[in-house]
């Protein structure tokens, strides 16, 4: 359960609040309308809203996904793709893009530009802010839209969906197999149960929750600077709102009480975490030498160069992914009582 606020934090919270707001306002300069199709955009429809760069493998299985889940409309930035991604994306009839070659670091990775989109765009709406690499499921999801979701917590004054960042990996090393566009799952078939430790930080507001396959691999000696895996993905938006730290927290600080990580009893779901597709080792030497993904990219050069020499992540402990009803067993989401009715 989230901590109360002080009065001094709770003031501090609502000026950083305003401060973030106008930041977001400012950077919408950075970007430049390629298709507007906005106006189609249905009341009440559920949106969601994205920043990408050179994405085009994932791209198709991505918009299936969301698609069959009801997504009205997708809003998206493209941060300087040269695979064809926004080729690709200002051809979607229910796609509105927009572009920009400003710095992914210096936008707060991409937050600012999202929240003055989700701002101009999403107020009042059921949204998602997810990444290209990120499929959320939920459950009873293969029969239960979105709407039937939201419908769910609105029912339960649940003002958001929290998820647990899940990182499925490959049988065999990074980067070893094919893949054509298909079900991720089929390409990287295994995950870790566990184990993910969860703690609230009462300065912000918002839980941290680490562990999982990546710090396993990669973060075993330093667990501290392993990856933050929860996320609040699906928001009932207002133009107050602002993200506070990527997808991992909100303000105001409330909003983040709507997930206490895996084991809570609270309706959630899980993002299936598709990073380690077979253009990762790729990827990994490409974003090490952009240096746009932390605070202190060089920090974390160890970290790309492990991944780029293709490792085995599959152990002894490896779990098959089957669907969301395991991953409610193994207590990493939650139906929060409800039956999809």
């Amino acid at each position: 359960m989230a901590p109360r606020q002080s009065l001094w934090n709770a003031a501090r919270l609502r000026a950083k609040r305003r401060r973030l707001i106008y930041r977001a306002w400012r950077k919408r300069g950075e970007l430049q309308s390629v298709q507007d199709r906005t106006a189609a955009i249905p009341p009440g429809g559920i949106l969601a809203f994205s920043t990408l760069r050179n994405e085009a493998l994932r791209l198709p299985w991505f918009f299936r996904h969301y698609r069959a889940l009801g997504v009205a409309h997708f809003i998206v930035v493209d941060n300087g793709s040269d695979d064809g991604s926004a080729a690709w994306l200002a051809a979607q009839p229910d796609v509105s893009l927009w572009t920009t070659q400003a710095s992914y670091k210096a936008s707060r990775f991409g937050v600012d530009w999202i929240t003055w989109l989700m701002a101009r765009y999403g107020h009042g709406h059921w949204c998602l802010h997810v990444d290209a690499d990120e499929l959320l499921i939920y459950p009873h999801h293969e029969t239960r839209p979105l709407p039937a979701l939201t419908a769910a917590l609105e029912a339960r004054a649940q003002p958001a969906l929290g998820a647990l960042m899940l990182d499925l990996y490959p049988d065999g090393p990074l980067g070893a197999q094919g893949y054509g566009g298909g079900d991720p799952t089929a390409v990287l078939p295994l995950f870790d149960a566990g184990p993910y430790r969860a703690q609230w930080q009462p300065r912000n507001g918002n839980l941290w929750v680490q562990g999982g396959a990546r710090e396993r691999a990669f973060f075993a000696d330093d667990p501290g600077r392993a990856p933050t895996l929860n996320k609040l993905p699906l928001v009932k938006w207002s133009w107050r709102n602002v993200w506070q730290n990527s997808t991992h927290s909100l303000l105001p600080p409330h909003l983040n009480a709507a997930y206490d990580g895996p084991g809570a009893a609270a309706l959630s779901g899980v993002l299936l975490h598709t990073k380690f597709l077979p253009d990762i080792t790729d990827r990994a030497r490409s974003e090490r030498v952009r240096a746009q993904h932390f605070h202190d990219p060089a920090v974390f050069d160890d970290y790309y160069d492990a991944v780029a020499e293709a490792p085995v992540l599959a152990h002894d402990g490896s779990v098959r992914f089957t669907g969301w009803q395991q991953l409610e067993t193994l207590g990493l989401m939650s139906r929060g009582g409800w039956d999809g009715a």
